[in-house]
């Protein structure tokens, strides 16, 4: 593919292989457009034609993409979501309304970050759209180079970022041990030796908090404890050990909430010598949107 035949793509052209790509069919992507099939097919054709590719093979369970096809299906993927984020954008702007933004996170950083960075924002931009979705660690750098997401806060500083990311650390967060009323008996300060063998709920996830977890119980020179809940939900996570006798590890800001009104209790934990870190992640050659700067520059003064 020469720089040449990258000069005669048709945007339109792009959008529709992408739409094939997302309905993993001809006749599908023709559905979703409105078009006849044939039409589609002239259109994919001509854009092989232009870039002397085959973008996919046909089959009769749908298109297997050519390694050519797995490099132009990213890329129109962030045309297409750029260019459906221009128009949104616009008609916020004709309404006085700034965004959209998309935000995608772990539960723990964006529960950390976003509530107290939102209300800076809105004092700052006035009325602006913006969506959360929460994913685990392994999804996000994907939703960021498809363009499906701007920003994705996570916890940083645990391995070394992307290449083609920005990470930037915006917080630091202690962890401790949570626990509910039935363990008003324990100490204001303990060591996971002396709790180990009580009844636990932990993160599931094989992302960066489950591993900075399991190191405070390798500080500790003891096991992670077997027979525990496994659990990828904070609100569950909280409620189970706000109405048990489990006890869990979180970040204090996680469980700030219910620690405010007394109804689950922080101990300080011997081992835990590292905080949290938590920020965000970007795209580095892709410029943020000015929603987006400016929720940045917000998470740099919290």
């Amino acid at each position: 593919m020469t720089a040449a035949s990258l000069n005669r793509l048709d945007p339109r052209a792009v959008a529709t292989f992408w739409r094939v790509c997302e309905t993993g069919s001809i006749s599908g992507a023709a559905r979703a457009l409105n078009l006849s099939q044939p039409s589609v097919s002239n259109t994919i054709a001509l854009l092989e034609q232009r870039l002397g590719v085959t973008l996919f093979a046909r089959s009769r369970s749908g298109i297997v993409l050519t390694r050519e096809g797995e490099v132009l299906r990213e890329r129109a993927e962030a045309m297409v979501r750029l260019l459906e984020a221009a128009s949104i954008e616009l008609d916020h702007a004709a309404r006085g309304i700034s965004g959209p933004l998309r935000i995608g996170g772990t539960p723990g950083a964006l529960v950390s970050l976003l509530p107290e960075a939102v209300s800076r924002l809105e004092e700052a931009v006035g009325p602006f759209a913006l969506s959360v979705v929460e994913r685990p660690d392994s999804q996000l750098s994907d939703l960021l180079r498809s363009g499906a997401i701007d920003l994705a806060f996570v916890t940083t500083e645990i391995e070394a970022c992307p290449p083609d990311l920005v990470e930037i650390t915006a917080a630091r967060d202690p962890f401790a041990l949570i626990v509910g009323r039935r363990h008003d008996d324990l100490a204001d300060a303990v060591s996971l030796r002396d709790v180990a063998s009580l009844p636990w709920v932990l993160p599931e996830a094989q992302g960066a908090f489950r591993r900075q977890v399991d190191a405070l119980f390798l500080n500790a020179g003891v096991p992670v404890p077997q027979g525990v809940i496994r659990c990828d939900s904070l609100l569950t996570t909280k409620a189970m050990v706000r109405l048990s006798d489990r006890v869990t590890v979180l970040p204090r800001t996680v469980a700030g909430a219910e620690l405010t009104i007394g109804v689950l209790r922080a101990i300080t934990i011997a081992e835990a010598t590292f905080d949290r870190s938590i920020g965000v992640r970007h795209l580095a050659d892709r410029r943020l949107p000015p929603l987006g700067r400016a929720l940045l520059q917000i998470l740099g003064n919290l």
